[in-house]
C-alpha cells in the first residue's frame, strides 16, 4: 500500500540574512516527499512541472525511492516559481515573485499504480484540486491529511469547508486556526474546527512547537532551539511529510502514534531549516534522525520530586 502526496514541485529563489540562492528545487510535495521517504518506502507524488524541470531535478526525488509516475511534465511550459526574502527574525518574509505557470490549470491525474493509496497527504493547493484528488481514488485511504493556508480561507472558504468533511487530519498555523474558527482561544478554535470534519487538528506554532487536538485530548510538542536557522522555506511541508510518513510506517492510527508522528515530523523539519532548500533533507541517516528525536524528547522530559 502506498503513501500518495499531492502538492507543488517547483523552483524557488530564496534570500535570508544568511545568504541568497538562485533557482533551486522546492515545492510542498518535494519537501513532504523527501521527509516521508525516510520512514516509508512507497511514497508517490502527484504534481506538475514544465520541461524546464530536468532529469537532474527529478533525480532528487527518485534517489529517495519516490515514485514520480504522477508527475506531469508539460512540454514548452515553465514550472511554478516562487521567490521570497526573509526578515531578520526569520518568522516573516516578503514574497518577491509568484509565477503559477503550469500550476494555473493543474489537473491532478492519478496513475493506476497509485490506486493502492492507503495514506494521502493533500499539500497546500486549491481546495478544488484537493477534492478532485480524493474523488479520483477509487478506495478511501486509511488516513487523509490536509494542509491549507489563510489565502484559501479568504478566496475559497466554501470549497475548503467541503473538502474538510472528507479528511482525517488538518494541519494549519495558529493564525489560520483563529481565522477558520472565528475564535481567539486555540482550545475553542480546535473544538469548532473538529466539528467541521477532521478527527484530529494540528496547529503549527513555528518556533514555539505544535499542538495536537483529538480524541478529547491535547498534546503540546516542543520546537528544538537551533543555533542557526538558514532557511525556513518548506519546514511546514517537511513536518507534514515526516508526520504522515511515520504513521504510514507504524500503520496504526491513534492519538499516541499521532504524538510520536508530530515529534518525528518536527525532527525532520529541524534538519530542513539548517540548510537552503531541500539540501538539509537529501542525505540523512536513520541514526541522525533518531538522535535528533531524542533531543526533542529530552526537551520536555522531567520528573517531579516529592
Amino acid at each position: 500500500m502506498s503513501l500518495v502526496i499531492t502538492g507543488t514541485v517547483a523552483f524557488d529563489a530564496i534570500e535570508t540574512p544568511f545568504g541568497k540562492t538562485d533557482r533551486i528545487v522546492g515545492g510542498a510535495a518535494t519537501y513532504a516527499g523527501l521527509a516521508a521517504s525516510y520512514f516509508y518506502d512507497k511514497v508517490k507524488i502527484v504534481s506538475v512541472v514544465g520541461d524546464d524541470f530536468g532529469q537532474e531535478e527529478i533525480s532528487i526525488l527518485e534517489n529517495h525511492g519516490i515514485n514520480v509516475d504522477g508527475l506531469q511534465i508539460k512540454k514548452g511550459e515553465k514550472s511554478f516559481f516562487w521567490a521570497g526574502k526573509y526578515h531578520t527574525d526569520m518568522n516573516s518574509r516578503d514574497t518577491l515573485a509568484t509565477e503559477l505557470n503550469v500550476l494555473a490549470d493543474f489537473d491532478p491525474l492519478i496513475p493506476e499504480s497509485y490506486q493502492d493509496c492507503e495514506f494521502l497527504l493533500l499539500g497546500n493547493l486549491t481546495p478544488q484540486i484537493q477534492q478532485t484528488t480524493i474523488e479520483r481514488l477509487r478506495n478511501k485511504p486509511k488516513l487523509v491529511v490536509l494542509d491549507t493556508m489563510n489565502f484559501w480561507m479568504d478566496v475559497a472558504l466554501d470549497d475548503l469547508k467541503q473538502v474538510l468533511t472528507k479528511v482525517d487530519v488538518l494541519t494549519i498555523n495558529d493564525a489560520e486556526a483563529r481565522q477558520l474558527s472565528g475564535e481567539y482561544s486555540l482550545v475553542k478554535a480546535a473544538k469548532k474546527i473538529l466539528t467541521m470534519g477532521p478527527k484530529y487538528l494540528i496547529i503549527k506554532k513555528g518556533e514555539h512547537g505544535a499542538l495536537l487536538f483529538g480524541e478529547d485530548q491535547i498534546f503540546s510538542a516542543p520546537a528544538l532551539p537551533l543555533a542557526e536557522v538558514f532557511d525556513p522555506t518548506g519546514a511546514g511541508d517537511t513536518f507534514a511529510g515526516g508526520f504522515i510518513g511515520y504513521l504510514a510506517k507504524v500503520g496504526t492510527i491513534n492519538f499516541n502514534n499521532m504524538k510520536n508522528a508530530i515529534i518525528y515530523g518536527s525532527a525532520l523539519a529541524s534538519f530542513c531549516v539548517e540548510k537552503f532548500g531541500t539540501r538539509g533533507l537529501e542525505d540523512l541517516s536513520a541514526e541522525k534522525i533518531a538522535k535528533r528525536v531524542l533531543e526533542f524528547v529530552s526537551l520536555s522530559s522531567f520528573v517531579i520530586e516529592q
